[in-house]
């Protein structure tokens, strides 16, 4: 596939018959990876006035489960994770050459966790082996936490104070520039956000992490790009440190409820309704948020990252965003297209369309992302390069380096 006569894209050639490897003659940097979580990671540092209604372990029916403020948790089905899936297992399955009716089938055998999905140390040394400079590294079972803690907003607080504080122990923010631990940041109490970025940031972080969707409360629903957030996002500006958008429990499923489905989401439990329904609704609405609610003319530093969502969502977004400011251009006071191309990166599904994601957006907004060591993602981090057929060789090395890397480094001001 070529595109010629704009120097914002890429003319290309098929490169998908090499091996990844050799046709790397440099490092990569993986915009997505992630850590498992051990099992005190929400205990070890709790407030003890929180203890009994954050996160607890219970034995339920001879299994091990998690229990937040007293209630099941089943977004995860393997909270312990030990033993867990192969990295890249569901490869096939998310390719969509192969049913995953029998998903237990899908996931084959599990294996006992590997001490680099646990520390810095082992997964430096992985990372060497998957000639990978550096990555975004990203929790696994605290995005789907903030749902269950949202009706009080200081329980919510407490929960993430105590598990960035294991994220440091355990990992660190910033291991040697090449594994940049992404804190999680919610905004239900805007008081307690502010000094949780003002933590991080003097901390050393160099991302932090968000659920997609509004902001929801006992009794308020609110865009993250409500002035009443400015004092965050202001911090966030002036540290020019990345805001990642990362997939996991966004609340949205509480709208499939109104048609009968469940409103809990489970991983890996499929409902055709809500692959139809929600699929990329929330990052969806949440970049058109910060966008139409003028986040980012007040917050010109502000470089927004989405993570593990999908990109099909942008070719989507950009033709809605083009017909709405030729109607009403004043109410924008930006074009909004410009706007997003200047303040949006995005890392894709590696199936989605990426040639049209870089026609959409920019090929210098986009980033490779391997999810490892999930069993969504890529076995070999490298093997991305198999996806980025169309690509020429500087387009290449954007996607699967630069970009991302460059997105690591703060842009204070």
């Amino acid at each position: 596939r070529y595109r010629l006569g704009c120097d914002r894209f890429l003319v290309g050639f098929r490169n998908d018959w090499l091996d990844p490897m050799a046709q790397l003659d440099f490092q990569i940097f993986d915009a997505d990876n992630h850590y498992y979580e051990a099992p005190d990671a929400f205990t070890r540092h709790i407030e003890p006035k929180f203890a009994r209604r954050g996160m607890q372990w219970v034995t339920v029916e001879g299994k091990t489960r998690l229990l937040v403020d007293g209630k099941l948790n089943r977004f995860i089905p393997n909270p312990l994770f030990d033993p867990v899936a192969r990295p890249g297992c569901l490869d096939d399955y998310f390719r969509g050459k192969s049913a995953g009716d029998d998903i237990r089938s899908a996931f084959g055998a599990l294996e006992p966790i590997s001490p680099a999905y646990r520390n810095p140390t082992d997964r430096l040394k992985v990372m060497d082996e998957q000639n990978m400079q550096g990555c975004f590294m990203f929790p696994t079972l605290a995005v789907g936490m903030e749902e269950a803690v949202k009706h009080d907003p200081d329980l919510a607080h407490a929960v993430f104070r105590a598990f960035n504080r294991w994220a440091v122990d355990d990992w660190g923010l910033n291991v040697e520039d090449r594994i940049l631990t992404a804190p999680y940041i919610t905004l239900l109490d805007p008081a307690q956000a502010v000094a949780e970025v003002e933590w991080a940031i003097a901390g050393g972080a160099r991302v932090v992490v968000m659920r997609s969707g509004p902001v929801v409360g006992p009794n308020f629903s609110r865009s993250p790009a409500d002035p009443l957030h400015d004092p965050v996002w202001a911090r966030l500006n002036e540290a020019g440190i990345a805001v990642a958008y990362h997939s996991g429990e966004s609340g949205y499923h509480r709208y499939a409820a109104d048609w009968g489905e469940s409103p809990e989401m489970e991983a890996f439990r499929y409902s055709p309704f809500k692959s139809l329904t929600v699929g990329h609704r929330p990052i969806f609405d949440t970049i058109s948020a910060l966008l139409a609610h003028g986040l980012f003319g007040r917050f010109p530093n502000l470089r927004v990252a989405t993570i593990e969502s999908g990109s099909d969502w942008v070719g989507e977004l950009v033709p809605k965003l083009e017909k709405s400011f030729k109607q009403v251009p004043a109410a924008w006071g930006a074009d909004p297209v410009e706007v997003l191309r200047r303040h949006v990166w995005v890392s894709p599904y590696y199936e989605d369309d990426i040639v049209g994601l870089a026609e959409a957006l920019g090929v210098d907004q986009v980033m490779m992302g391997s999810d490892w060591p999930h069993a969504e993602g890529i076995a070999e981090p490298s093997e991305f390069i198999n996806d980025l057929t169309g690509f020429d060789e500087p387009g290449i090395r954007k996607v699967m380096r630069d970009n991302a890397l460059a997105l690591s480094v703060p842009r204070p001001v």
